[in-house]
């Protein structure tokens, strides 16, 4: 059997494209990954989402209601077109002629006609007293955040801290500190010299951040609030809410080991409607370059996608 079309990866961009090519009529073959995949993924690891609507009354603020669509597809009048691989993901990908044959994590091979890939990229966390573990139960809990657009309105009248050593990092402090105009913001080096551009120093001055260079060795706190972190030279950074700008994880091993060029970072290079350099082979979501990394941006390149495909799909059955 060939599927017309293959979507691999369940988070925002996933889900939008299994909906919509399922809508379209489309047979689509579906892995939403595996349980280790799904605990690496952005969305596993968010819990509220303020910055879309209709998303407030989900304890999970992606996986739930991307769980309902997909739950709605597969009782209703096209849950035939939806073949739902539950649990699984992909652990290989190559060219067969015209088509790509897909291998799950089960070991067993599929035909496809359409790749869209979906699986996305994952936050880095500093690592503090050589683990990860110390930040985990503040990250993405409106304590310690990654997205500006997502969660900056939650530093409103706060002391600010934000990790990371590079011009990113010192931009998140400067765009928080004019929108809101926090009383205090720390720039937190993490053990890292500080590399900042003359514009970013200017301003740092101008609006006297503090910036410590020294290593984070502790942090404290309940399970409401992260309260400061102590520096290796026992210094300690009260803070109220902090943001990490250490860069992403980018899962792009499958584009990769398909020939799908990527840029430096890593994230994979397409076109408008999300085709890549690979003909019919298609990225959607926070993986693709030069693209906002947002729930909206995400469906928006799943539609585009998605939309294209159903087209040359109909042009093909046109000409038979």
């Amino acid at each position: 059997k060939i599927f017309p079309i293959c979507v691999i990866g369940g988070g925002s961009a996933g889900t939008m494209a299994v909906l919509r090519s399922v809508l379209n009529n489309d047979e689509t073959l579906f892995f939403p990954g595996t349980p280790l995949n799904k605990k690496k993924s952005r969305d596993f690891w968010v819990s509220k989402v303020e910055n879309m609507p209709a998303h407030l009354n989900y304890k999970k603020g992606i996986v739930g209601p991307n769980k309902e669509t997909i739950g709605w597809l597969e009782k209703g009048e096209f849950k035939e077109n939806l073949h739902h691989k539950k649990r699984q993901g992909v652990i290989n990908i190559k060219k067969v002629g015209d088509h790509f044959l897909v291998t799950s994590s089960e070991g067993e091979d599929y035909l496809c006609e359409y790749v869209i890939l979906c699986t996305g990229v994952m936050d880095v966390q500093p690592e503090i007293g050589g683990s990860i573990d110390p930040i985990l139960p503040y990250a993405n809990a409106q304590m310690a955040d990654y997205c500006l657009r997502c969660d900056g309105h939650h530093s409103l009248g706060k002391r600010l801290s934000v990790i990371g050593s590079g011009d990113g990092a010192a931009w998140v402090g400067i765009m928080l500190y004019e929108r809101y105009d926090l009383p205090k913001v720390d720039l937190l080096m993490h053990g890292k010299v500080a590399d900042f551009s003359d514009e970013v120093n200017a301003l740092i001055k101008k609006y006297k951040f503090n910036v410590f260079e020294e290593e984070i060795i502790s942090l404290s706190g309940d399970k409401k609030n992260l309260e400061s972190f102590t520096l290796k030279n026992n210094q300690v950074v009260e803070t109220d809410f902090t943001f990490i700008s250490l860069g992403m994880i980018v899962y792009n091993e499958l584009a990769l080991q398909i020939g799908a060029e990527v840029d430096k970072r890593g994230f994979v290079l397409t076109n408008e409607k999300g085709e890549t350099n690979i003909k019919n082979f298609f990225v959607a979501g926070d993986l693709r370059a030069n693209s906002m990394k947002q729930i909206y941006t995400a469906w928006n390149h799943a539609v585009y996608s998605v939309d294209d495909i159903n087209g040359r799909i109909r042009k093909s059955k046109r000409r038979i």
